[in-house]
């Protein structure tokens, strides 16, 4: 296999390296391969990744949001780019895990709203919207056109979507990480990073908000405690119930992505049983938001 198809050769092969380098690889990538890469005394990460227009993944825009972000003081440095790859300055730090987040919420928090309002002050050229229910609605026509075994339920999740963007309402704009996984935020020891820009785009700061009480499986009290510490405010119903809907919908649109990826994705992930899961908790979190409806 030739540089440019084996993902490692590729990262071996970059012209910044000062000599012999031998990436090693970095688990926990569905969208992209990556690679730890020694060179020079120093550590960096090579991502290599081509665009995916199934799922809206455009790496021009991936580059202009890491840039933007390690300006803004959130993330790593770009150290080189070139079609289909990024390499980035190495975080010497431990990723964190679900239970990390729950016990440092105030920090986490504080830390995606400065992504959300520092990054776009340095953002330059075309940026994406990444609005979650344009993305079930598009991700629906794909899986409709490629047989998904689960075309069946198509008619569902798209009322599910229509009543869902309804309760959400008028939303405000910042510029989303729209992937906010334990995995994605590093602790060096003295501050908390950022990383892993794909699905970057504006978008109402609830889907993030969202994707974090998900993700790393808030209870009732520390929901309210994120939507506080970010808005400044008391919770009332009215935005736990619209909080609720974003969630639901983040949800909706993480099944949908992995049905998605059943039918196109080339990364060795099984992607049905991602689907499975998924589907069960979008399951319970819709219950949640019909609970809510009727007060």
């Amino acid at each position: 296999m030739t540089a440019s198809g084996d993902p490692r050769a590729r990262a071996a092969s970059l012209s910044i390296w000062r000599g012999p380098v031998a990436p090693e690889p970095l688990g926990g990538g569905i969208t992209n391969t990556n690679f730890l890469v020694q060179d020079g005394g120093r550590r960096y990460v090579v991502r290599v990744g081509e665009d995916i227009p199934v799922h809206g993944v455009m790496r021009f825009n991936e580059l202009a949001a890491s840039r933007a972000a390690h300006a803004a003081g959130i993330s790593p440095a770009v150290v080189h780019a070139e079609p289909g790859i990024l390499v980035l300055e190495h975080i010497e730090g431990r990723t964190l895990e679900p239970e990390d987040v729950r016990a440092r919420l105030e920090q986490v928090v504080a830390l995606v709203h400065r992504a959300h309002h520092e990054i776009p002050k340095h953002l330059r050229g075309p940026a994406l919207v990444f609005w979650v229910f344009h993305v079930v609605r598009d991700y629906a026509h794909t899986l409709e056109e490629g047989g998904s075994r689960l075309r069946h339920r198509l008619p569902e999740f798209l009322a599910m979507a229509e009543r869902l963007e309804k309760a959400v309402g008028a939303v405000e704009l910042v510029y989303g990480h729209n992937d906010l996984l334990a995995a994605n935020l590093i602790d060096d020891g003295s501050r908390l990073w950022l990383i892993d820009w794909d699905y970057a785009g504006f978008n109402s700061p609830l889907f993030d908000l969202g994707g974090l009480v998900s993700n790393n499986e808030l209870c009732a009290a520390e929901r309210d405690r994120v939507l506080e510490l970010y808005f400044d405010r008391p919770v009332n119903d009215g935005l736990r119930r619209r909080a609720q809907a974003m969630l639901t919908a983040s949800l909706l649109r993480e099944s949908m992505w992995s049905m998605v990826s059943e039918l196109h994705s080339r990364i060795a992930f099984d992607f049905r049983a991602y689907t499975e899961e998924n589907l069960a908790r979008l399951a319970r979190a819709f219950e949640e938001f019909e609970e809510m409806e009727r007060g």
